[in-house]
């Protein structure tokens, strides 16, 4: 049997697998399960420790090598599972190098092999020329990874690294071929995703990079971008956002909360004001333009105001898509030590900053019904709109094409295409 990834997590993740993928293959893997797990939540690493239980009943012969950052950022965990039989690090798990050496120590007699190396001592991201991507409608271009900030609730650049960058010149070979394979769409990954460039020679912006990729791969019809940090947007995005149509009306901001002190506590590099300013500005340049959020629930020392102005930046900033994290303390990172909520406090309210993000999707659902749509069909009968609003069509269209749509109502979650 062939190699399996399982992916936990981001859109980077997603994009990584398919290396994963392959060079787990070429080292001559095979019956072999690649658990890619996910450190952002505890939550997020108790899944990836199920799953492997799970795979090892169903699968009771196959090799089961865990990876990814909870694998990085805590390996011993995976190690001391009996399930288990290879920890790999993120540095490793794109590599040919990486995954022969893996191969080798399953010829050696022996306890779970781990092979993890200091992430910090990787100082380059080369680019992974991935062909395709089955079984997806779009193709996903890592262009940055790693994270030199520290916000006191996060883990990640424990997992990744510092930020570097894939230069732009690979990025428009990498764009090109995926383009020429058939996607119509393509979505820019990374970890920081707006501290593109700052390890480059000339240091050009993410700005600058779309510009790029839209001058010398004109025949891509989308391209979208994944999370961004509002206080890194630079003139040229701003600019690209304005008058380049291929360039999708939809940004993730990594927002947080919306209230100062709980900013300042984390250690994010904006506040309230200026996030509220960025979504004014991007819409009055983009009218069409839709936002998603990721907002932490009961962060350590939250008093019930402070929450309130978490809720009130959703309609403030008018967010449509909420992506709540419950306040999840990650052993190692200076949140874990701050005077912690009760649990149901941080549940409850997680569940109303939902249910509030629950209302503004409607509303906007609401407005939707009328309009006229181009939706890239991500399965026979779904697909998404350019603001990244999810479709039910009613009309059979072949995956990855995009089909134009008129909007006759929704269901509360996606709208139903007439």
């Amino acid at each position: 049997m062939s190699v399996e990834v399982v992916t936990f997590g981001c859109r980077l993740n997603a994009a990584e697998s398919e290396v994963i993928r392959r060079e787990a293959a070429r080292a001559g893997f095979a019956d072999t399960v690649v658990i890619n797990t996910c450190a952002v939540t505890a939550e997020a690493v108790r899944q990836a420790r199920q799953a492997i239980r799970a795979l090892r009943r169903r699968r009771p012969q196959a090799k089961i090598v865990v990876t990814g950052c909870a694998a990085q950022t805590e390996p011993q965990t995976f190690a001391a599972m009996a399930e288990t039989d290879c920890v790999l690090g993120n540095g490793e798990k794109l590599t040919a190098a990486g995954w022969a050496k893996a191969h080798a120590a399953f010829d050696i007699a022996g306890s779970v092999k781990t092979i993890v190396n200091d992430i910090m001592a990787v100082r380059d991201t080369a680019p992974h020329l991935i062909e395709a991507f089955p079984g997806r409608a779009r193709a996903f271009v890592q262009v940055q990874n790693g994270c030199d900030h520290r916000c006191t609730f996060c883990i990640i650049p424990f997992g990744r690294g510092n930020s570097r960058s894939v230069p732009i010149g690979a990025v428009v070979d990498d764009v090109r071929r995926l383009v020429a394979n058939g996607y119509s769409e393509i979505v820019f990954t990374g970890v920081d995703l707006t501290s593109y460039g700052a390890d480059l020679p000339g240091a050009p912006k993410l700005g600058a990079l779309v510009k790029q990729i839209l001058k010398h791969v004109p025949e891509l019809q989308r391209l979208r971008l994944s999370s961004i940090d509002s206080v890194e947007v630079d003139r040229e995005l701003l600019n690209a956002i304005a008058v380049e149509p291929q360039l999708m009306p939809h940004l993730h901001l990594s927002l947080q909360s919306g209230d100062d002190l709980i900013l300042k506590r984390m250690k994010r590099r904006h506040d309230r004001a200026q996030a509220i300013a960025l979504c004014r500005t991007l819409r009055q340049l983009r009218p069409d333009i839709v936002f998603g959020a990721d907002l932490i629930a009961g962060f350590p020392t939250e008093s019930a105001d402070m929450f309130r102005r978490s809720l009130d930046l959703v309609d403030e900033c008018n967010l449509t898509y909420l992506h709540v994290f419950p306040f999840s303390p990650r052993p190692g990172t200076p949140a874990a030590r701050m005077p912690q909520l009760e649990p149901a406090i941080v549940k409850e309210r997680a569940r109303r900053l939902r249910e509030h993000g629950q209302l503004a999707l409607r509303r906007y659902l609401d407005r939707e019904v009328g309009a006229q749509r181009r939706v890239l069909a991500e399965s026979s009968h779904a697909g998404r709109t350019e603001q990244f609003t999810a479709v039910k069509l009613a009309v059979a269209a072949e995956p990855g094409s995009i089909v134009e749509c008129t909007m006759a109502g929704h269901d509360g979650r996606q709208l139903l295409a007439a």
